[in-house]
């Protein structure tokens, strides 16, 4: 995990705009990981243009065809077009790895900054709690929720919230205690800031860096998760296009039709390449101390 001490900054001086964003774009590697994902962000936004069928239509003539002009990944096993449920699925992913990665940011940042903030008392608890938590093993933990709502994508993204969050609690708590005594927030406190003020304008800045590099790390370690719970039937449920049961149909068919296993199994790697090389990237452009080298 990124040391969060390394993007301390004093606040004294704001970047210039975009200056990030450019920095980014001059790293090979940032920016052809940032290309990678804004094309699979457009397929899953635009999904309903760009996919040339309907994923669920059924075509049994055509069931287990090889790629063709026609059908550009082939078909599945009962005749659907690959590509239009991979572009589906694009969506899925994503759906479940923002919407899952955004709640175990909210529940992590919140529980972080107050225990930064707080009493010993309440710090202490807090860290009983997140840590109980990241001790479950996820998979059990995931299996025991599951029999009892069912399998869904609502399910999914809980399990996901709550098992992702004690890592941002863990890094926001951790660089609250290192601001908490910094001359700048010593004064905002000297002046009659109020804690939430204080969070806000002084502390939140501050956590932009590393939290934005755990987001893009975290990211591939979700779809991951989304497409695995989804293999073993208990993420996302059938006929809805998900990576995780398309590579499940894939490996019941594997002999006789393996390019349905490859067309599932190409986007899970190329996207998890791509976020991890985007986390990488962003570590490097928000390190205070390379930008001074530069």
């Amino acid at each position: 995990m990124t040391d969060a001490s390394t993007f301390v900054s004093d606040g004294s001086t704001a970047p210039k705009r975009f200056a990030t964003l450019r920095r980014l774009m001059r790293n090979p590697t940032g920016a052809v990981a940032t290309l990678v994902i804004l094309l699979f962000i457009l397929a899953a936004i635009a999904a309903p243009l760009v996919a040339p069928y309907d994923p669920n239509a059924i075509a049994p003539r055509l069931r287990m065809q090889g790629p063709t002009l026609v059908n550009w990944l082939g078909t599945d096993q009962i005749g659907r077009d690959l590509l239009s449920r991979v572009i589906y699925g694009t969506r899925t992913a994503l759906k479940v790895a923002l919407l899952g990665t955004g709640g175990a940011l909210f529940a992590g940042m919140a529980m972080g900054m107050i225990a930064g903030l707080g009493s010993k008392l309440v710090d202490s608890f807090l860290v009983l709690i997140n840590d109980s938590v990241k001790a479950l093993p996820l998979v059990l933990f995931a299996l025991v929720l599951v029999s009892i709502y069912g399998p869904s994508m609502t399910t999914l993204i809980f399990v996901i919230s709550a098992s992702m969050a004690p890592g941002y609690f863990r890094v926001v708590r951790n660089q609250v205690l290192v601001l908490r005594n910094a001359d700048f927030v010593v004064a905002a406190e000297a002046i009659g800031s109020s804690r939430l003020r204080l969070a806000a304008t002084h502390l939140l800045p501050n956590l932009i860096g590393p939290i934005l590099v755990l987001v893009a790390m975290d990211i591939p370690a979700v779809i991951g998760i989304e497409s695995g719970l989804s293999f073993l039937g208990q993420g996302v449920q059938p006929p809805q296009s998900s990576w995780g049961n398309m590579l499940a149909e894939g490996y019941t068919y594997v002999r006789q039709a393996p390019h349905i296993a490859v067309a599932a199994g190409l986007p899970i790697v190329v996207v998890t390449i791509a976020f991890t090389f985007l986390g990488e990237a962003l570590r490097d452009v928000l390190d205070p101390r390379k930008i001074a080298r530069r």
